[in-house]
Protein backbone atom coordinates (compact mmCIF):
# COMPACT_ATOMS: atom_id res chain seq x y z
CA UNK A 1 0.00 0.00 0.00
CA UNK A 2 1.49 3.32 -1.04
CA UNK A 3 0.91 6.70 -2.74
CA UNK A 4 2.14 7.24 -6.28
CA UNK A 5 2.69 10.64 -7.98
CA UNK A 6 4.17 11.58 -11.36
CA UNK A 7 4.91 14.93 -13.09
CA UNK A 8 3.75 15.34 -16.67
CA UNK A 9 7.10 16.81 -17.93
CA UNK A 10 10.53 15.79 -16.69
CA UNK A 11 12.03 19.09 -17.98
CA UNK A 12 10.36 22.52 -18.06
CA UNK A 13 11.61 25.80 -19.58
CA UNK A 14 10.25 29.13 -18.40
CA UNK A 15 11.14 32.78 -19.06
CA UNK A 16 11.24 35.34 -16.22
CA UNK A 17 8.03 37.30 -16.29
CA UNK A 18 6.27 34.44 -18.10
CA UNK A 19 4.30 31.35 -17.01
CA UNK A 20 4.90 27.62 -17.65
CA UNK A 21 2.64 24.74 -16.55
CA UNK A 22 2.79 21.00 -16.25
CA UNK A 23 0.60 18.31 -14.67
CA UNK A 24 0.93 16.18 -11.57
CA UNK A 25 -0.99 12.88 -11.39
CA UNK A 26 -1.66 11.40 -7.91
CA UNK A 27 -3.03 7.85 -7.36
CA UNK A 28 -4.41 6.46 -4.07
CA UNK A 29 -3.30 2.83 -3.73
CA UNK A 30 -4.46 2.62 -0.10
CA UNK A 31 -7.61 0.91 1.14
CA UNK A 32 -8.98 4.08 2.73
CA UNK A 33 -10.17 7.44 1.50
CA UNK A 34 -7.11 9.72 1.62
CA UNK A 35 -6.66 13.47 1.33
CA UNK A 36 -3.47 14.97 -0.15
CA UNK A 37 -1.77 18.39 0.13
CA UNK A 38 1.10 19.67 -2.03
CA UNK A 39 4.31 21.55 -1.29
CA UNK A 40 6.94 22.77 -3.79
CA UNK A 41 10.57 22.28 -2.75
CA UNK A 42 13.87 23.41 -4.25
CA UNK A 43 15.17 26.67 -5.80
CA UNK A 44 11.92 27.15 -7.72
CA UNK A 45 9.62 26.81 -4.71
CA UNK A 46 9.13 30.58 -4.25
CA UNK A 47 7.33 30.96 -7.57
CA UNK A 48 5.73 27.49 -7.99
CA UNK A 49 2.11 26.73 -7.04
CA UNK A 50 -0.16 23.67 -7.32
CA UNK A 51 -3.85 24.04 -8.19
CA UNK A 52 -5.90 22.86 -6.42
CA UNK A 53 -3.84 22.83 -3.23
CA UNK A 54 -5.74 19.83 -1.70
CA UNK A 55 -7.57 16.80 -3.10
CA UNK A 56 -9.33 13.68 -1.69
CA UNK A 57 -9.20 10.27 -3.40
CA UNK A 58 -11.13 7.06 -2.93
CA UNK A 59 -9.09 3.84 -2.83
CA UNK A 60 -7.78 2.87 -6.25
CA UNK A 61 -8.56 6.23 -7.89
CA UNK A 62 -6.31 9.02 -9.26
CA UNK A 63 -6.56 12.71 -10.08
CA UNK A 64 -4.47 15.22 -12.05
CA UNK A 65 -3.60 18.72 -10.74
CA UNK A 66 -1.83 21.65 -12.41
CA UNK A 67 1.67 22.81 -11.46
CA UNK A 68 2.17 26.49 -12.34
CA UNK A 69 5.62 28.13 -12.58
CA UNK A 70 5.75 31.99 -12.73
CA UNK A 71 9.27 33.34 -12.07
CA UNK A 72 9.40 37.17 -11.65
CA UNK A 73 11.42 39.29 -14.09
CA UNK A 74 14.10 40.46 -11.68
CA UNK A 75 17.82 39.95 -10.98
CA UNK A 76 16.90 37.57 -8.14
CA UNK A 77 15.60 35.02 -10.66
CA UNK A 78 18.93 33.71 -11.91
CA UNK A 79 19.24 32.08 -15.29
CA UNK A 80 20.16 28.36 -15.44
CA UNK A 81 18.87 24.86 -14.63
CA UNK A 82 17.32 24.14 -11.23
CA UNK A 83 15.68 21.05 -9.66
CA UNK A 84 12.00 21.15 -8.75
CA UNK A 85 10.26 18.75 -6.40
CA UNK A 86 6.55 18.52 -5.49
CA UNK A 87 6.00 16.92 -2.09
CA UNK A 88 2.69 14.97 -2.00
CA UNK A 89 1.60 14.65 1.67
CA UNK A 90 -1.12 12.13 2.64
CA UNK A 91 -3.17 13.48 5.55
CA UNK A 92 -4.03 10.08 7.16
CA UNK A 93 -0.73 8.32 6.37
CA UNK A 94 1.96 11.10 6.36
CA UNK A 95 4.68 8.45 6.35
CA UNK A 96 3.75 7.54 2.77
CA UNK A 97 4.88 10.91 1.32
CA UNK A 98 5.93 11.01 -2.38
CA UNK A 99 8.23 13.59 -4.05
CA UNK A 100 8.26 13.53 -7.89
CA UNK A 101 11.01 15.71 -9.45
CA UNK A 102 11.68 17.66 -12.67
CA UNK A 103 14.34 20.01 -14.05
CA UNK A 104 13.40 23.67 -14.62
CA UNK A 105 15.43 25.82 -17.05
CA UNK A 106 15.14 29.61 -16.51
CA UNK A 107 16.07 31.52 -19.66
CA UNK A 108 18.31 34.62 -19.42
CA UNK A 109 17.28 38.20 -20.18
CA UNK A 110 19.15 41.52 -20.37
CA UNK A 111 17.98 44.77 -18.84
CA UNK A 112 20.20 47.77 -18.06
CA UNK A 113 19.51 51.05 -16.30
CA UNK A 114 22.04 53.84 -16.91
CA UNK A 115 22.55 57.54 -16.18
CA UNK A 116 25.04 60.29 -17.14
CA UNK A 117 26.15 62.92 -14.60
CA UNK A 118 26.39 65.76 -15.06
CA UNK A 119 24.44 66.07 -18.27
CA UNK A 120 26.14 69.35 -19.24
CA UNK A 121 29.73 70.52 -18.81
CA UNK A 122 31.43 73.85 -19.58
CA UNK A 123 35.08 74.30 -20.40
CA UNK A 124 37.70 75.57 -22.82
CA UNK A 125 38.81 72.22 -24.27
CA UNK A 126 37.29 69.18 -22.52
CA UNK A 127 34.49 68.00 -20.26
CA UNK A 128 34.47 65.03 -17.88
CA UNK A 129 31.38 62.97 -17.06
CA UNK A 130 30.41 59.87 -15.03
CA UNK A 131 28.27 57.14 -16.62
CA UNK A 132 26.67 54.72 -14.15
CA UNK A 133 24.86 51.47 -15.02
CA UNK A 134 23.01 48.73 -13.13
CA UNK A 135 22.40 45.18 -14.37
CA UNK A 136 18.69 44.46 -13.90
CA UNK A 137 18.93 41.21 -15.90
CA UNK A 138 19.26 37.70 -14.48
CA UNK A 139 22.64 36.76 -15.98
CA UNK A 140 26.19 38.18 -15.75
CA UNK A 141 26.71 40.78 -18.46
CA UNK A 142 29.73 42.55 -19.94
CA UNK A 143 28.57 46.16 -20.51
CA UNK A 144 30.17 48.48 -23.07
CA UNK A 145 29.84 52.27 -23.51
CA UNK A 146 29.87 53.76 -27.02
CA UNK A 147 29.97 57.60 -27.22
CA UNK A 148 29.01 59.27 -30.47
CA UNK A 149 28.34 62.68 -32.02
CA UNK A 150 26.67 63.81 -35.22
CA UNK A 151 29.80 65.60 -36.50
CA UNK A 152 33.52 65.17 -35.90
CA UNK A 153 33.93 68.05 -33.48
CA UNK A 154 34.48 65.90 -30.38
CA UNK A 155 36.78 63.03 -29.47
CA UNK A 156 35.87 60.64 -26.67
CA UNK A 157 37.67 58.48 -24.14
CA UNK A 158 36.04 55.90 -21.81
CA UNK A 159 37.78 54.33 -18.80
CA UNK A 160 37.40 51.46 -18.18
CA UNK A 161 36.22 50.44 -21.62
CA UNK A 162 33.76 47.83 -20.30
CA UNK A 163 32.31 46.48 -17.04
CA UNK A 164 31.32 42.95 -16.07
CA UNK A 165 28.29 43.06 -13.79
CA UNK A 166 26.51 40.29 -11.91
CA UNK A 167 22.69 40.41 -11.70
CA UNK A 168 21.68 43.40 -9.56
CA UNK A 169 25.23 44.83 -9.51
CA UNK A 170 26.08 48.47 -10.39
CA UNK A 171 29.19 50.05 -11.88
CA UNK A 172 30.55 53.39 -13.12
CA UNK A 173 32.94 54.57 -15.85
CA UNK A 174 34.52 57.94 -16.67
CA UNK A 175 33.69 59.55 -20.01
CA UNK A 176 35.73 62.44 -21.44
CA UNK A 177 34.63 64.63 -24.36
CA UNK A 178 37.39 66.76 -25.93
CA UNK A 179 37.16 69.32 -28.73
CA UNK A 180 39.64 69.32 -31.60
CA UNK A 181 40.52 73.03 -31.32
CA UNK A 182 40.19 76.03 -29.00
CA UNK A 183 37.85 78.97 -29.48
CA UNK A 184 39.99 82.07 -28.96
CA UNK A 185 37.37 84.76 -29.58
CA UNK A 186 33.63 85.00 -30.14
CA UNK A 187 30.64 83.05 -28.91
CA UNK A 188 30.57 79.80 -26.97
CA UNK A 189 29.76 76.59 -28.87
CA UNK A 190 27.44 73.79 -27.73
CA UNK A 191 28.23 70.19 -28.76
CA UNK A 192 25.50 67.57 -27.99
CA UNK A 193 26.49 63.89 -27.93
CA UNK A 194 25.14 60.45 -26.95
CA UNK A 195 26.52 57.47 -25.04
CA UNK A 196 24.98 54.09 -25.94
CA UNK A 197 25.08 51.52 -23.13
CA UNK A 198 24.60 47.84 -23.96
CA UNK A 199 25.86 44.28 -23.56
CA UNK A 200 29.12 43.35 -25.22
CA UNK A 201 28.77 42.25 -28.85
CA UNK A 202 27.78 38.55 -29.02
CA UNK A 203 26.24 38.37 -25.54
CA UNK A 204 22.69 38.61 -26.91
CA UNK A 205 23.28 35.74 -29.35
CA UNK A 206 24.65 33.48 -26.64
CA UNK A 207 21.63 34.09 -24.41
CA UNK A 208 19.23 33.49 -27.28
CA UNK A 209 20.97 30.22 -28.08
CA UNK A 210 20.71 29.13 -24.42
CA UNK A 211 16.91 29.28 -24.59
CA UNK A 212 16.50 28.28 -28.23
CA UNK A 213 15.00 24.83 -27.73
CA UNK A 214 12.12 25.90 -25.50
CA UNK A 215 11.65 29.47 -26.71
CA UNK A 216 12.50 29.91 -30.40
CA UNK A 217 11.43 33.55 -30.35
CA UNK A 218 14.44 34.29 -28.13
CA UNK A 219 16.60 34.30 -31.25
CA UNK A 220 14.79 37.41 -32.47
CA UNK A 221 14.65 39.14 -29.09
CA UNK A 222 16.02 42.70 -29.20
CA UNK A 223 17.99 43.97 -26.20
CA UNK A 224 17.04 47.54 -25.31
CA UNK A 225 20.20 49.65 -25.06
CA UNK A 226 19.92 52.84 -22.98
CA UNK A 227 21.06 55.99 -24.81
CA UNK A 228 22.43 58.74 -22.53
CA UNK A 229 22.31 62.31 -23.80
CA UNK A 230 25.08 64.75 -22.85
CA UNK A 231 26.28 68.20 -23.81
CA UNK A 232 29.62 70.01 -23.80
CA UNK A 233 29.56 73.82 -23.85
CA UNK A 234 32.90 75.13 -25.13
CA UNK A 235 33.84 78.55 -23.79
CA UNK A 236 36.00 81.06 -25.70
CA UNK A 237 39.42 81.87 -24.23
CA UNK A 238 38.72 85.61 -24.50
CA UNK A 239 35.03 86.43 -23.95
CA UNK A 240 33.20 89.16 -25.82
CA UNK A 241 33.11 91.55 -22.86
CA UNK A 242 36.92 91.50 -22.74
CA UNK A 243 37.12 92.42 -26.42
CA UNK A 244 34.65 95.26 -25.80
CA UNK A 245 36.76 96.46 -22.86
CA UNK A 246 39.94 96.42 -24.98
CA UNK A 247 38.17 98.37 -27.73
CA UNK A 248 37.00 100.92 -25.15
CA UNK A 249 40.52 101.33 -23.74
CA UNK A 250 41.96 101.82 -27.23
CA UNK A 251 39.28 104.42 -28.00
CA UNK A 252 40.06 106.28 -24.75
CA UNK A 253 43.79 106.29 -25.55
CA UNK A 254 43.15 107.60 -29.05
CA UNK A 255 40.85 110.30 -27.65
CA UNK A 256 43.51 111.31 -25.11
CA UNK A 257 46.19 111.64 -27.77
CA UNK A 258 43.81 113.50 -30.07
CA UNK A 259 42.28 115.94 -27.55
CA UNK A 260 44.02 116.11 -24.17
CA UNK A 261 47.69 116.36 -25.20
CA UNK A 262 47.18 119.12 -27.79
CA UNK A 263 45.17 121.10 -25.22
CA UNK A 264 47.98 120.79 -22.67
CA UNK A 265 50.58 121.93 -25.20
CA UNK A 266 48.38 124.87 -26.29
CA UNK A 267 47.87 126.01 -22.69
CA UNK A 268 51.59 125.84 -21.95
CA UNK A 269 52.42 127.76 -25.11
CA UNK A 270 49.83 130.45 -24.32
CA UNK A 271 51.16 130.88 -20.77
CA UNK A 272 54.72 131.33 -22.10
CA UNK A 273 53.60 133.92 -24.65
CA UNK A 274 51.75 135.89 -21.96
CA UNK A 275 54.83 135.93 -19.72
CA UNK A 276 57.00 137.25 -22.59
CA UNK A 277 54.45 139.93 -23.45
CA UNK A 278 54.18 141.08 -19.83
CA UNK A 279 57.96 141.33 -19.49
CA UNK A 280 58.30 143.37 -22.70
CA UNK A 281 55.53 145.77 -21.54
CA UNK A 282 57.43 146.71 -18.32
CA UNK A 283 59.59 149.93 -18.79
CA UNK A 284 63.30 149.41 -18.71
CA UNK A 285 64.90 150.56 -15.42
CA UNK A 286 67.97 152.81 -15.64
CA UNK A 287 71.23 151.18 -14.81
CA UNK A 288 72.21 151.69 -11.19
CA UNK A 289 68.78 152.80 -10.04
CA UNK A 290 67.71 151.17 -6.82
CA UNK A 291 64.79 148.90 -6.86
CA UNK A 292 61.53 150.67 -6.10
CA UNK A 293 62.65 154.13 -7.45
CA UNK A 294 60.47 153.64 -10.50
CA UNK A 295 57.15 155.15 -9.53
CA UNK A 296 55.38 153.53 -12.45
CA UNK A 297 56.23 150.01 -11.25
CA UNK A 298 53.89 149.15 -8.37
CA UNK A 299 55.08 146.71 -5.77
CA UNK A 300 53.70 143.21 -5.86
CA UNK A 301 50.38 143.03 -4.13
CA UNK A 302 50.01 146.80 -3.67
CA UNK A 303 48.04 149.41 -5.61
CA UNK A 304 49.67 152.62 -6.83
CA UNK A 305 48.21 154.28 -3.72
CA UNK A 306 50.21 151.99 -1.48
CA UNK A 307 47.23 150.12 0.06
CA UNK A 308 46.85 146.32 -0.05
CA UNK A 309 44.70 145.04 -2.90
CA UNK A 310 42.00 142.67 -1.68
CA UNK A 311 42.82 139.09 -2.51
CA UNK A 312 46.27 139.86 -3.84
CA UNK A 313 48.81 137.14 -3.35
CA UNK A 314 46.23 134.42 -2.51
CA UNK A 315 46.19 131.15 -4.51
CA UNK A 316 43.32 130.57 -6.91
CA UNK A 317 40.78 127.99 -5.76
CA UNK A 318 38.39 128.13 -8.67
CA UNK A 319 36.72 125.11 -10.23
CA UNK A 320 39.17 122.34 -11.01
CA UNK A 321 41.73 123.51 -8.50
CA UNK A 322 42.94 121.08 -5.84
CA UNK A 323 40.53 121.22 -2.92
CA UNK A 324 37.83 123.05 -4.84
CA UNK A 325 34.26 121.76 -4.76
CA UNK A 326 33.70 118.97 -7.25
CA UNK A 327 30.72 118.91 -9.55
CA UNK A 328 27.54 117.32 -8.17
CA UNK A 329 27.61 113.49 -7.94
CA UNK A 330 31.38 113.11 -8.53
CA UNK A 331 34.09 111.95 -6.16
CA UNK A 332 35.77 114.72 -4.18
CA UNK A 333 39.53 114.80 -4.97
CA UNK A 334 41.74 113.82 -2.09
CA UNK A 335 39.02 111.91 -0.15
CA UNK A 336 39.66 108.44 -1.60
CA UNK A 337 40.75 105.69 0.81
CA UNK A 338 42.02 102.22 -0.07
CA UNK A 339 39.30 99.71 0.74
CA UNK A 340 38.58 96.01 0.25
CA UNK A 341 35.70 93.64 0.91
CA UNK A 342 35.21 89.85 0.85
CA UNK A 343 32.05 88.13 -0.39
CA UNK A 344 31.60 84.60 1.02
CA UNK A 345 29.15 82.45 -1.02
CA UNK A 346 28.11 78.93 0.06
CA UNK A 347 25.71 77.11 -2.26
CA UNK A 348 23.79 73.84 -1.92
CA UNK A 349 24.33 71.17 -4.58
CA UNK A 350 22.10 71.91 -7.57
CA UNK A 351 21.12 75.38 -6.32
CA UNK A 352 22.14 79.01 -6.99
CA UNK A 353 23.16 81.56 -4.34
CA UNK A 354 24.10 85.24 -4.61
CA UNK A 355 26.46 87.09 -2.26
CA UNK A 356 26.93 90.88 -2.43
CA UNK A 357 28.76 93.94 -1.12
CA UNK A 358 26.79 97.23 -1.27
CA UNK A 359 28.56 100.58 -1.71
CA UNK A 360 27.60 102.90 1.21
CA UNK A 361 25.41 105.93 0.60
CA UNK A 362 27.42 109.02 -0.28
CA UNK A 363 30.38 106.94 -1.51
CA UNK A 364 31.68 105.73 -4.84
CA UNK A 365 33.82 102.57 -5.15
CA UNK A 366 36.53 102.33 -7.86
CA UNK A 367 37.48 98.65 -8.30
CA UNK A 368 41.10 98.00 -9.33
CA UNK A 369 41.65 94.39 -8.20
CA UNK A 370 39.44 91.28 -7.96
CA UNK A 371 40.36 87.78 -6.78
CA UNK A 372 38.06 84.71 -6.99
CA UNK A 373 38.94 81.66 -4.86
CA UNK A 374 37.57 78.16 -5.65
CA UNK A 375 39.67 76.38 -3.03
CA UNK A 376 37.53 73.18 -2.97
CA UNK A 377 37.66 72.61 -6.73
CA UNK A 378 33.85 72.89 -7.08
CA UNK A 379 32.07 72.45 -10.39
CA UNK A 380 29.53 74.95 -11.66
CA UNK A 381 29.39 78.60 -12.78
CA UNK A 382 30.10 81.94 -11.05
CA UNK A 383 28.90 85.28 -12.49
CA UNK A 384 30.34 88.54 -11.08
CA UNK A 385 28.57 91.87 -11.57
CA UNK A 386 29.39 95.44 -10.56
CA UNK A 387 26.25 97.59 -10.37
CA UNK A 388 24.35 96.88 -13.57
CA UNK A 389 27.41 95.59 -15.43
CA UNK A 390 28.46 91.95 -15.74
CA UNK A 391 32.23 91.69 -15.16
CA UNK A 392 32.74 88.01 -15.97
CA UNK A 393 31.21 84.52 -16.02
CA UNK A 394 33.59 81.65 -15.17
CA UNK A 395 33.24 77.84 -15.10
CA UNK A 396 34.37 76.80 -11.60
CA UNK A 397 36.14 73.65 -12.79
CA UNK A 398 38.56 75.74 -14.86
CA UNK A 399 40.36 77.38 -11.93
CA UNK A 400 41.21 77.30 -8.24
CA UNK A 401 42.28 80.97 -7.92
CA UNK A 402 41.56 83.65 -10.55
CA UNK A 403 42.61 87.31 -10.30
CA UNK A 404 41.83 90.44 -12.38
CA UNK A 405 43.48 93.86 -12.33
CA UNK A 406 42.40 97.08 -14.07
CA UNK A 407 44.41 100.23 -14.94
CA UNK A 408 41.13 102.07 -15.50
CA UNK A 409 39.01 101.24 -12.40
CA UNK A 410 35.49 99.88 -12.65
CA UNK A 411 33.31 102.45 -10.86
CA UNK A 412 30.37 101.35 -8.72
CA UNK A 413 28.01 104.21 -7.68
CA UNK A 414 26.49 104.67 -4.23
CA UNK A 415 23.84 102.19 -3.01
CA UNK A 416 24.70 99.76 -5.84
CA UNK A 417 26.32 96.38 -5.21
CA UNK A 418 29.08 94.06 -6.35
CA UNK A 419 27.55 90.55 -6.52
CA UNK A 420 28.77 86.99 -7.02
CA UNK A 421 26.13 84.50 -8.21
CA UNK A 422 27.21 80.83 -7.87
CA UNK A 423 25.41 77.89 -9.50
CA UNK A 424 26.65 74.68 -7.82
CA UNK A 425 26.68 71.51 -9.96
CA UNK A 426 29.08 69.28 -7.99
CA UNK A 427 30.79 70.27 -4.69
CA UNK A 428 34.53 69.70 -4.77
CA UNK A 429 36.99 67.98 -2.45
CA UNK A 430 39.05 70.26 -0.16
CA UNK A 431 42.47 69.44 1.32
CA UNK A 432 40.84 67.21 3.95
CA UNK A 433 40.16 64.60 1.20
CA UNK A 434 36.42 64.37 1.97
CA UNK A 435 33.91 65.73 -0.55
CA UNK A 436 32.28 68.92 0.72
CA UNK A 437 28.47 69.02 1.14
CA UNK A 438 28.22 72.47 -0.50
CA UNK A 439 30.07 74.66 -2.97
CA UNK A 440 32.12 77.41 -1.30
CA UNK A 441 33.60 80.43 -3.15
CA UNK A 442 35.29 83.63 -1.90
CA UNK A 443 35.40 86.92 -3.85
CA UNK A 444 37.80 89.66 -2.69
CA UNK A 445 37.42 93.12 -4.23
CA UNK A 446 39.89 95.99 -3.69
CA UNK A 447 39.99 99.60 -4.77
CA UNK A 448 39.33 103.17 -3.65
CA UNK A 449 36.27 104.29 -1.64
CA UNK A 450 35.67 108.07 -2.12
CA UNK A 451 33.16 110.64 -0.86
CA UNK A 452 30.64 112.20 -3.25
CA UNK A 453 30.18 116.00 -3.47
CA UNK A 454 26.56 116.78 -4.08
CA UNK A 455 25.78 119.59 -6.56
CA UNK A 456 24.52 123.00 -5.33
Amino acid sequence: MTTSAELGLPAITVAPGGVATTTLTVRNDLDIVEAYTFEAVGDCAAWTTVEPARISLFPGTSETVTVRLAPPRSPSTRAGEFPLGIRVLPVERPDLVAVPEATVTVTPFHELRAALAPRRRRGWLRGRYRASVRNLGNAPTAVTFTPGQAGEDLRFAVAPEKLRLEPGESGEVRVQARTRKLIWFGKQATWPFEVTVGPEEGAEGKDAKAGKDARPEAEAAVVQKPVLEGEFVQLPIFPRWLLALLALLIALLLAWFALVRPAVRSSAKQAAEQAVAQQSATPAQPAGAPAGDNPSAPSAGNTPGGQAKPGAGKPSTGPGGQGGPGPGGLAVPGTGQQSSATIDVQTENGASTTGSYQVPHGKVFDITDLVVANFQGDQGVVTITAGNKTITTIALETFRNQDYHWVTPIQVPEDQAVTANVTCEVPGTPASGKQAPTCHELLNISGTLSDIRQGN
